[in-house]
């Protein structure tokens, strides 16, 4: 049985048979979330948002396009000229992919400024940053799809990557590419794994849901919700501020898609495949550079060549994440109560920056001597920095509820606008 009456006779019937109004209800409306959540909160439901408008889109355009070496260049240009709204949907896919990238990030981020990932969220943590990797591989398969010079060069050199490792390298590259040598078996192992992986995101995502709604939602403040008093329902007052967010990264890709489609696009890309003509300068997407920087960053370091220290070192910068719950040895979650770690972070916020410029220019010269200083520091700041920050900082207090902040701020406002007619009478 519902634990809810409903007024609606049909809702009711299936409800007491399948109480899937009622988990909407209480894990959509009723859910009780933290009074102070701000604007960075929307990035994670934005992400969702983006999740559909990736898939939908890639769904419809999967109906024309023809995954063969020969047809594939031509199958998208015909999505583009002559499918109705081909275009529209091409070009909603394409930037969507960047807006989806960028909105995840800085959902990332925000995580690592409040202490999201520290204890009750470990595992919240940790499905989230599994999103990430499967949106990575979707996504490089994706760019592979339309057989221009960068997706066949791109799919040649990160794939060729994996012969670095021992023993079993060379039996996974063959298997990545059906043969010995990247061609049309590619093309369409690429092609079946683009296509399924974002239902397995899907899957990942509800499981992430799941142990966000057991955990519940940090806040900014980064301490428990101590009873109702420190909670609002998700609607109205979530859901308003999701949908002004919404508006506001809609209006932002709309603008990409029809003023500056190909603003993220490479020209490399919009000539057919050839094996035999080797691109001057291999650039993957710009959410890739910063780990492609990483990728490039490391030397040969003993009896281990360069290939296989940068191959490690990329997968290295990914799976270091996991362990942040226990490299951050620090009792309090937010940065706003850590002065130092608060500076840090915005160092670390500069450092991926940095490593994605390295990434996008050549592997010589200064980029290479900045790609190696901004890697240096990425793996500085999470295995000795964060560790140290733990024991040697000194945290402002906490507040002893999330009401707390709120009341006397309030109280402040109050008072100052009771004294503002008192110095007028004077």
């Amino acid at each position: 049985m519902s634990e809810r009456t409903w007024n609606n006779r049909l809702i009711k019937w299936v409800d007491d048979r399948l109480p899937v109004f009622t988990i909407l209800k209480n894990e959509l409306i009723d859910y009780p979330t933290p009074k102070n959540l701000s604007y960075w909160w929307n990035f994670g439901s934005l992400a969702g948002v983006m999740l559909v408008i990736m898939t939908v889109t890639g769904i419809f355009l999967a109906m024309h396009y023809t995954p063969h070496v020969d047809l594939a260049f031509v199958s998208v240009e015909r999505i583009m000229r002559d499918v109705n709204y081909g275009w529209l949907l091409r070009y909603i896919h394409l930037n969507g992919g960047s807006a989806f990238f960028l909105v995840v990030y800085i959902h990332l981020f925000r995580g690592l400024y409040y202490g999201s990932y520290k204890s009750p969220r470990e595992v919240l943590w940790w499905l989230g940053l599994i999103i990430l990797i499967l949106m990575m591989a979707t996504a490089f398969m994706g760019y592979v799809l339309p057989w221009g010079q960068m997706s066949f060069w791109a799919a040649t050199v990160i794939t060729s990557l994996f012969t670095a490792i021992p023993f079993v390298g060379e039996t996974i590259t063959t298997w990545l590419w059906g043969g010995f040598t990247v061609g049309n078996p590619t093309l369409n192992r690429f092609y079946s794994l683009h296509y399924l992986l974002p239902f397995v995101i899907f899957a990942v995502v509800f499981l992430h849901m799941l142990a966000l709604h057991t955990s519940k939602s940090n806040n900014p403040l980064g301490i428990d919700v101590k009873g109702p008093q420190d909670t609002l329902p998700f609607h109205p007052y979530y859901t308003v501020k999701d949908l002004l967010g919404l508006g506001v990264l809609l209006a932002i890709l709309m603008g990409f898609v029809f003023f500056a489609p190909n603003f993220f696009g490479e020209p490399e890309n919009y000539i057919p495949a050839d094996p035999f003509l080797t691109p001057a300068h291999i650039v993957p997407e710009w959410y890739f550079l910063p780990f492609y920087a990483i990728l490039r960053a490391v030397p040969d370091i003993w009896f281990i060549p360069a290939k296989l220290a940068g191959l490690m070192a990329m997968a290295a910068s990914l799976l270091i994440l996991f362990a942040l719950p226990w490299l951050d040895t620090s009792k309090v979650r937010s940065a706003r109560f850590r002065p130092i770690y608060k500076q840090v972070f915005w160092i670390l916020v500069v450092d991926c920056i940095v490593l994605g410029w390295a990434g996008a220019n050549p592997p010589e010269g200064i980029y290479l001597i900045v790609g190696r200083i901004a890697t240096a520091y990425y793996f500085f700041h999470f295995l000795i920095l964060m560790p140290l920050l733990g024991f040697m900082e000194r945290p402002h207090p906490l507040p002893e509820s999330i009401s707390e902040p709120v009341v006397k701020g309030a109280g402040a406002v109050a008072g100052g606008a009771a004294a503002e007619p008192m110095e007028k009478a004077r």
